[in-house]
């Protein structure tokens, strides 16, 4: 049992001190090119957005075929005379 707890700890989110490392290390290696790579990373998350709303679209245009084709079906069955 310690081992999984040790193991899930290992794997487990950064604290304080290691996003503080962290972000030390990113100025170190960007430098001056920080805001840069900030801005292409907004950048990416927004059309990445856009890509998701455009598909959730699509499967709600989809689904909404499937249900007119499910009603148009349901209209043409023939009615039995009581």
């Amino acid at each position: 049992m310690e081992f999984s707890s040790t193991l899930a700890a290992f794997f487990g989110l950064p604290g304080g001190y290691e996003w503080l490392i962290i972000l030390v290390v990113a100025l170190l290696i960007f430098g001056k090119r920080l805001p840069e790579v900030g801005r292409s990373l907004g950048k990416s998350i927004v059309e990445f957005k856009k890509g998701v709303k455009g598909v959730k679209e699509e499967v709600a245009e989809v689904d909404a075929d499937i249900e007119h084709a499910a009603i148009e079906k349901k209209d043409e069955t023939p009615q039995l005379p009581a």
